[in-house]
């Protein structure tokens, strides 16, 4: 009997320490069984996929990358992808995606990159987004997304990237944008429905490689904060708004900037209402400006 007794016990042992190494539960997504404990990435990234995003995907809680951009994918962001804690890398984009961006998407504590660009979104930006505290990079351009940037966002202290471009954004720039100084890379809000002045607090940004505000409704004089930005700046689009005044003379500082009149590549202030004397480093750049108004 003792033998008996020790043979069950050791059989006992390996079922359940086979079973405890086995795959476990699975979620069936397009077609593929994926396993909820095992995933830890999902990529499927320019595949040709369509229809809605299931709502099952909230179902694989060990996830840390999701990529299912640029495909056709339709229809709401499922609030389930506010289950997806262990997410670091979040992109939705280029497809064609409606409705709001859901406050869930803050709880994904442990995001370092964000990228719902490209989409049909529409609403305002929530501004749980803020409570992000790891987020590097956060691209919602080419969106349909209305109402004021969220202090929130201004004051996320990892930031590096902030793409809002191409929306429907209105009201002005806070002074608060200077507690995004750390930015290392690009903040791009051209294309909106933006007013105001810019505030010279933008010149604390000293470190942006890229800026652009083009293509807004900004008025008043161009700071000479401006100045500033360090040789890490090499973009910078200040075109298609309702600047006026004298242009600082400390823009021509700023060294890794190409100032060419025939190419737009790197700088442009063109189409705005901007008057003379002009810096010697803008020569072609005053032929787009309307300075009905400077005299």
């Amino acid at each position: 009997m003792k033998i008996l007794s020790l043979l069950l016990s050791l059989f006992t042992f390996v079922f359940i320490g086979c079973e405890d190494e086995g795959p476990g539960p699975s979620v069936n997504l397009w077609g593929v069984d994926y396993s909820i404990k095992n995933t830890v990435k999902l990529e499927l990234f320019n595949t040709n996929s369509s229809g809605s995003i299931p709502p099952e995907i909230g179902d694989l809680t060990n996830l840390r990358h999701l990529d299912l951009g640029k495909n056709q994918f339709s229809g709401p962001i499922p609030p389930e992808i506010g289950n997806l804690t262990d997410l670091s890398f979040l992109s939705l984009k280029e497809n064609q995606l409606t409705g709001p961006i859901l406050a869930k998407i803050g709880s994904l504590q442990k995001l370092n990159y964000l990228y719902l660009n490209g989409n049909q979104l529409t609403g305002e930006i929530p501004e749980e987004i803020g409570e992000l505290d790891n987020l590097f990079e956060l691209d919602l351009s080419y969106n349909k997304l209305s109402g004021s940037i969220p202090p929130e966002i201004l004051n996320m202290e990892s930031l590096t990237d902030l793409i809002l471009g191409s929306n429907e954004l209105s009201g002005t720039i806070s002074y608060q944008i200077r507690y995004l100084s750390h930015m290392t890379g690009e903040l791009d809000l051209s294309h909106n429905l933006l007013t105001g002045v810019i505030p010279y607090q933008i010149g604390d940004l000293i470190y942006l490689e890229h800026l652009d505000l083009s293509g807004n409704q900004f008025s008043g004089a161009i700071p000479s904060e401006i100045g500033k930005f360090t040789p890490s700046l090499r973009w910078l689009f200040l075109n298609d708004n309702q600047l006026a005044g004298i242009i600082p003379e400390d823009i021509c500082e700023i060294p890794n900037i190409w100032f060419s009149a025939n190419d737009f590549e790197f700088f442009n202030i063109s189409r705005n209402k901007l008057c003379p004397p002009y810096p010697t480093c803008f020569e072609g750049y005053h032929t787009d400006q309307d300075s009905s108004d400077c005299f």
